[in-house]
């Protein structure tokens, strides 16, 4: 009879944990976790090949334009109750040094050559025509800039049916638009791009260099008469193309060793000093209402040798602004949502810093040209309260007029916060590709 063998040992069921079979609470998120969130995010959807350093420069220039105009276009009320323009500048000539830090112009045409050269470069590669390449980038900068003129033909409107009077319209028109010709420039310059290429960017710089130095040389032998006038308008294509054919040349490869870049900077800081301090070229970097000469409007051979140094610095910090918006320097497989919750991932400052410039790049178009509006807005409101608000209503002939001014900066950028959550969709359509 076979033996048969009772096992005593049987394994029994785990007892049954209630709460494991409760349906799993959904994680409430901190306002700081899910910034972090956000700012992971940024980062994780950013591709490695990007180089973050185009991107700061760019954020720069962009911040630039917007507090140089805030802190130089000043709205004063008049005696006869009208609003007309003036710059602290004109009153405070001490303050030109500000203009060194807030005229990067040169620096937005030497980024955006390089991102222009890649750009095309890529559409030829894809097989895209010229036309539909071209037709892209130019409605990036027309679709937001029809929604700013349609609400200010809207706003025209309405203050001359209020009788406003004319000079108020016309101070306000003036810089509500002023950001208009810097990108009709940039736009046929833009469409110039396959021809700076094919031309060669490294023999173009050179050649544009020496045309803003023979209209400026012509203009000193010949005064400043109705003809020289009118060859100096010129170096409106010619000066500003300068930095846009190196930021060609940089996207070609030309610029990578640092005593090129060394080379840009030493040599046009020493140009614009020796124009400033021996040739009589005005220091202030922006036009100055009243003067004789402006350095912009057109930009003058020393705004050009300036702007040379400018690029030339922002190539030389391109290594330390991508160390610090945290560029890695190598692939690196992203973390799934889930497994960033699980290991409770927080973003570095570096992360930080690259959300902030991407978020800023992203808008640059609106933030550009809503900018003066949301100045001359709180201005016209202010007035409305009833009184003269020092810094915002004040001539601007004392450095407390500047201090007042700081203070007001923030309740301009908090105006414009709103114009950017108003407008950012229109630029949003415009960087979308046609079906």
């Amino acid at each position: 009879m076979a033996d048969v063998r009772v096992t005593t040992d049987v394994e029994r069921p785990a007892p049954v944990v209630w709460d494991d079979l409760a349906p799993a609470r959904p994680v409430r998120l901190t306002p700081v976790r899910r910034l972090h969130r956000a700012v992971l995010r940024i980062d994780a959807a950013t591709p490695f090949s990007r180089d973050r350093a185009v991107d700061v420069l760019r954020a720069y220039a962009i911040l630039g334009v917007v507090l140089g105009h805030w802190l130089v276009s000043a709205v004063v009320l008049q005696a006869g109750g009208h609003l007309a323009g003036d710059s602290p500048l004109h009153h405070m000539p001490a303050l030109a040094p500000v203009s060194w830090l807030l005229q990067p112009l040169a620096l937005f045409f030497f980024v955006g050559g390089r991102v222009g050269s890649q750009s095309h470069a890529s559409a030829v590669a894809n097989g895209t025509r010229y036309r539909t390449w071209l037709a892209q980038r130019l409605r990036q900068l027309v679709r937001p800039t029809l929604a700013l003129l349609g609400v200010w033909g809207l706003v025209l409107a309405g203050l001359a049916v209020e009788g406003v009077a004319y000079e108020t319209i016309r101070t306000l028109v003036r810089l509500a638009v002023s950001p208009l010709w810097f990108l009709c420039v940039y736009a046929v310059i833009t469409a110039a791009t396959p021809l700076i290429r094919r031309c060669g960017a490294g023999r173009l710089v050179p050649a544009a260099f020496a045309l803003v130095v023979a209209t400026d040389l012509v203009r000193g032998l010949a005064g400043d008469s109705g003809r020289v006038d009118s060859l100096r308008w010129l170096n409106v294509l010619t000066g500003w193309l300068v930095p846009y054919a190196l930021g060609v040349f940089w996207a070609a490869g030309g610029l990578a060793r640092r005593r090129y870049a060394a080379g840009l900077l030493v040599g046009g800081a020493a140009g614009a000093a020796v124009l400033v301090l021996r040739c009589g070229y005005p220091a202030s970097m922006v036009g100055v209402p009243g003067a004789a000469l402006s350095n912009l409007n057109p930009p003058s051979l020393a705004a050009v040798c300036f702007g040379l140094a400018q690029c030339g610095l922002g190539l030389l910090l391109c290594g330390p602004l991508r160390r610090l918006t945290g560029q890695p320097t190598e692939p690196v497989a992203p973390l799934a949502s889930g497994e960033r919750e699980a290991l409770g991932a927080r973003a570095t400052a570096g992360q930080f810093c690259w959300a902030a410039v991407a978020s800023l790049n992203l808008s640059a178009m609106t933030v550009f040209l809503w900018h003066q509006t949301a100045m001359l807005a709180t201005t016209v409101f202010a007035l409305g309260l009833g009184q003269r608000w020092p810094g915002l209503h004040t001539a601007p002939v004392h450095p407390s007029w500047v201090a007042f001014r700081l203070v007001w900066i923030p309740v301009f950028a908090c105006l414009l916060a709103v114009l950017l959550l108003a407008f950012k969709d229109v630029e949003k359509a415009a960087r979308r590709s046609p079906r």
